[in-house]
C-alpha cells in the first residue's frame, strides 16, 4: 500500500563525487522496488541540430545543458503516482534516443544529478537532500576514467573540458549548492556510517 505523498529524496555533489554509488546503495538498502530513480543526466538537451564541431563548444556541466523542467514536471508526476517515460541520453553523439524508459511511481523518489539543487524550482520538491563531498583530485580521476571508458573521449579532451568548464562551474554551481543539503557524506557511498545513518532515516520517515 502506498503513503499518501511519496518521499522525494535528492543527490547531489561535484561530477565524479560518488552520487551514483550512494544512490546504488540506497536502492540496495531501502528496496529498488521501492524507488523510482531519476538521473538528471538523462535531461541533456539534445543537440543533434548543432554540428558535430559545436559540441564540444558545449558546456554540459551548465544548467543551461539540461532540460530541467521535464525532470521537475516527471517529479511532480511521480509524486502524484503517475508513470513517467525517461529519456535515453547518448553521450558519444550528444543527442536523445528514440526509446524511453518507463518509470513507476514508488512511496520514494530518488533523483541524482550535479545540479539539481541549483533549480530552485526542483529543489523545493525534495523533502531530504544529500550532498556527497569528495576531494577534487578524486573527482577528476573518476570523470577521467568513466569519460574514457563510457563516453567515447580521449584522455586529451577530458582534460582540456575540465580546465575549460567542469572546474568553473562546479566552483560557480555545485559548490554554492552545498549549503541547501541536509546531510553532507564525505567520500559518498563508501562511507559506511553515513550510508547507515541515511538509509535509517529514510526508513524511519516511511513508517
Amino acid at each position: 500500500m502506498m503513503q499518501k505523498l511519496p518521499l522525494v529524496i535528492g543527490i547531489a555533489g561535484g561530477s565524479g563525487s560518488g552520487k551514483t554509488t550512494v544512490a546504488q546503495e540506497i536502492l540496495k538498502r531501502v528496496g529498488a522496488d521501492r524507488i523510482a530513480y531519476l538521473q538528471h543526466d538523462s535531461y541533456y538537451k539534445d543537440l543533434r541540430e548543432l554540428a558535430a564541431t559545436q559540441h564540444s563548444e558545449v558546456n554540459f556541466d551548465h544548467p543551461d545543458a539540461l532540460e530541467t523542467e521535464l525532470l521537475v514536471k516527471h517529479v511532480i508526476a511521480l509524486r502524484n503516482f503517475t508513470r513517467v517515460q525517461i529519456p535515453i541520453y547518448d553521450f558519444v553523439t550528444d543527442t536523445r534516443t528514440a526509446e524511453t524508459i518507463a518509470v513507476e511511481p514508488r512511496n520514494v523518489i530518488l533523483v541524482e544529478g550535479i545540479l539539481i539543487f541549483v533549480e530552485p524550482e526542483l529543489r523545493k520538491l525534495f523533502d531530504v537532500r544529500i550532498f556527497v563531498d569528495t576531494d577534487a583530485d578524486i573527482r577528476f580521476i573518476r570523470r577521467l576514467q568513466r569519460d574514457i571508458s563510457e563516453r567515447g573521449r580521449s584522455t586529451d579532451s577530458v582534460i582540456k573540458q575540465y580546465y575549460a568548464t567542469v572546474r568553473p562551474t562546479h566552483l560557480d554551481f555545485v559548490e554554492p549548492s552545498k549549503r541547501y543539503a541536509d546531510v553532507i557524506i564525505p567520500e559518498g557511498g563508501h562511507n559506511a556510517a553515513a550510508m547507515d545513518m541515511v538509509t535509517a532515516r529514510i526508513e524511519a520517515l516511511l513508517k
